[in-house]
């Protein structure tokens, strides 16, 4: 999208540069990205109220993020956004590997049918901004205020935060119970509160071409190791929406970023690779260094740090917005029990303890993924050279080959709210692991198991025939508010229950007759037991949720 044809949203002066009163909101939200809208999103799907401070009035130009995980797009079904986002973008599964002019390898990232979303979703990043804007307006619960540029921050005396906000009609302050500082790489917030945010930025560099073409390429990732159209570079190649893709060029570190951008030096290299039969357009161009950086800590009194602004990633893998979408998902739920009073502020010490580790998985794939696709040494360039080549004939060479470990949910091992399993178990997710959606049926006929659950905690419990009562009794009794799903082999649907027609459901858990599963609101598994007791599930309850207790009873599937 050129900056021509991007959205422009309204400035609408705050009420607060009229009145000499400091107003108090219990959520604040700085940054209109991705992570920002998702954040504000599911702020409004939990029924909450929140101000969203950008500094601008647009969607971001170029594709920049545009590669959207499986579990990114479980969370967006959550908040009413991934059939837009599905629907516009490319689906891929397959991705195939080159090394010169011949393909070393295939491979596919859902070899398994029956699953809702696929391994991925390629659309520019201001198409993802254009539809969660929509959708925000349409939940109604957020005050967007656009050109709103956040110049100060200061932790009060109470807990809460107070952020100077400049505008075009001049500045005010604003007080939050919390904030949530999305506002990427170059964080506003992180700066005007002096904190480090630390790591390794490489020499190499990659342009990135947005080039508008029909052209025969499949909807797959292709990745060229020492092609003959950029010999001794690397290259990528992605299908996005309205005949746009996004071919990124490694270039040598020593090359000049402003002169490798211009058009009389991109289009020659884009000629070289396409041919000469190949009409295109070039859309946009960037160029970026390889950057793996993070905060020592996410979380800073009421001001908490997502996305970019905590941790940055080179994009090789797609776990730079997939990582930002992750970071609320896992810190919306926790802070709207804290600020209901359901929960203890300590719950949200569990934020750096579940999303820190997450942050360096990706660093550290996102390291070796440069190391490889860069190597530094001889011996580097003779181990490269060695992988792709046996990787070509024996599939266990495959694993040694590292173009950009791909996107996949972190399992929150160490976190202090799952309860860690009592018996050996093999299969199923584990505690910490993201839920697996499976196909059932209802009454309305063919659904998916992942909408029965998230935004409260649920209890996923699995049983051969309905209808069909858990063996455990007073389940009025737990608390917090906990929703009940049973899955069922056989019988008929109802309010209650839904019905696993293949077993799939049954085998992706690896559930028996009495299995039980606790996950928790953002669908991450808090416990499991093969045949648990009342007791069993309210202590894993109570330590899922920071050990309080709320008012509330249970809702089955239906109600």
């Amino acid at each position: 999208m050129s900056a021509a044809a991007r959205p422009r949203f309204a400035y609408v002066p705050p009420p607060e540069l009229g009145d000499a009163a400091i107003r108090r909101v219990p959520v604040a939200i700085v940054g209109a990205g991705p992570v920002g809208l998702t954040a504000a999103a599911e702020f409004a799907s939990l029924g909450r109220e929140t101000v969203l401070l950008d500094e601008d009035d647009t969607v971001s130009v170029g594709s920049r993020a545009i590669c959207w995980s499986k579990r990114t797009l479980e969370v967006f079904d959550r908040i009413g956004v991934a059939d837009r986002i599905a629907g516009k973008g490319v689906v891929w599964n397959r991705g195939r590997l080159f090394h010169g002019d011949r393909e070393v390898y295939a491979f596919d990232l859902l070899p398994e049918p029956g699953h809702r979303r696929p391994a991925f979703v390629n659309l520019q990043q201001y198409h993802v901004e254009d539809f969660l804007i929509d959708r925000v307006a349409e939940l109604g619960r957020t005050d967007i205020r656009w050109r709103s540029r956040v110049t100060a921050v200061e932790q009060l005396a109470d807990g809460a935060a107070r952020l100077t906000v400049e505008t075009p009609d001049g500045v005010y302050r604003l007080d939050a119970d919390c904030v949530l500082a999305a506002d990427g790489v170059r964080s506003a917030v992180r700066r005007a509160m002096q904190l480090d945010f630390k790591g390794r930025v490489f020499e190499d560099r990659f342009l990135i071409a947005d080039v508008t073409m029909k052209a025969g390429f499949p909807s797959e990732r292709w990745f060229w190791f020492d092609p003959p159209f950029h010999s001794g570079r690397s290259v990528l190649l992605h299908r996005q929406a309205d005949d746009v893709f996004r071919i990124d060029f490694q270039l040598p570190a020593a090359a000049d970023p402003d002169e490798e951008r211009k058009p009389e030096n991109v289009l020659p290299r884009l000629r070289q690779m396409l041919g000469p039969e190949v009409d295109f357009a070039l859309e946009w161009v960037s160029v970026y260094s390889f950057t793996c950086r993070r905060m020592k800590k996410f979380r800073h009194g009421p001001v908490f740090f997502v996305g970019d602004s905590a941790h940055v990633v080179s994009p090789f893998g797609a776990r730079g917005g997939n990582g930002g979408i992750q970071d609320v998902d896992n810190l919306c739920w926790k802070l709207d029990l804290v600020l209901s009073g359901a929960a203890p502020d300590g719950l949200l010490d569990s934020y750096d303890d579940e999303r820190i580790p997450a942050a360096d998985e990706n660093i550290l794939n996102s390291t070796r993924s440069t190391d490889f696709m860069t190597p530094k040494s001889a011996v580097s360039e003779d181990f490269r050279a060695a992988a792709l080549e046996l990787a070509a004939r024996l599939p266990f060479a495959r694993q040694l080959v590292n173009s950009g470990r791909l996107s996949l949910p972190h399992v929150y091992r160490a976190t202090p709210l799952s309860t860690r399993d009592a018996e050996a178990w093999d299969g199923g997710p584990e505690p910490g692991a993201a839920a697996i959606d499976a196909p059932v049926r209802d009454n309305a006929g063919l659904a998916w198991l992942l909408e029965r659950t998230g935004g409260r905690f649920t209890l996923l419990w699995f049983a051969d025939e309905a209808p069909a009562v858990p063996t455990f009794a007073n389940l009025e009794a737990l608390r917090p508010r906990v929703d009940l799903v049973t899955v069922v082999r056989r019988g008929a649907p109802d309010a209650a229950a839904v019905v696993d027609p293949d077993g799939t459901a049954f085998r992706r858990w690896s559930a028996v007759d009495g299995t039980a599963y606790l996950l928790r609101p953002d669908q991450h598994v808090a416990a499991r037991w093969r045949w648990p007791s009342i007791d069993d599930v309210t202590k894993a309850l109570q330590r899922a949720s920071g050990s309080a207790v709320a008012e509330g009873g249970l809702r089955s599937a239906g109600g």
